[in-house]
């Protein structure tokens, strides 16, 4: 490949995983706006659901966002009844979440909306499977190299 060529939009891998991460995006937003989410709001609850009672940093951790980003977003999902944040009181720096019934009530109707898109994604369970381990592996190797 050329110098020329690897300057071309469709030879950059950074904008490949830019559009598939749209797409996939456009894809939840459509089947989560009935549910009143958004597609962040969705991944915090994916969290929550598998470990509830988190800090701010840790849910951050998990979901690769800063506390700057985070907060505006929990606060939009307090104000709805999904989760409630409060002070840790052993430390009082810290922030907890906490998902409330209405948020733990969601769950089923995520699901539902979940299992439906199955059937939308262009590729066979076991392609997906290794695309999702690919691209996780992935992920895991830039955010080692940026850490350092």
């Amino acid at each position: 490949m050329t110098a020329d060529n690897r300057l071309l939009l469709d030879a950059q891998l950074c904008f490949a995983l830019y559009a598939a991460s749209n797409a996939m995006t456009r894809l939840y937003r459509d089947r989560l706006e009935p549910l009143g989410l958004t597609y962040p709001q969705y991944l915090v609850l994916l969290v929550l659901w598998e470990h509830d009672d988190l800090t701010v940093s840790q849910l951050g951790e998990r979901l690769y966002l800063d506390s700057g980003t985070l907060t505006p977003l929990l606060k939009r999902m307090e104000a709805a009844g999904h989760i409630s944040r409060r002070r840790d009181p052993a430390d009082e720096r810290q922030v907890r979440i906490g998902l409330t019934p209405a948020g733990q009530a969601l769950k089923a109707s995520v699901a539902e909306m979940h299992a439906g898109l199955a059937c939308l994604l262009p590729l066979e369970p076991d392609h997906l499977a290794r695309l999702r381990t690919e691209l996780r592996d992935f992920a895991a190797s830039l955010n080692d190299r940026t850490a350092e």
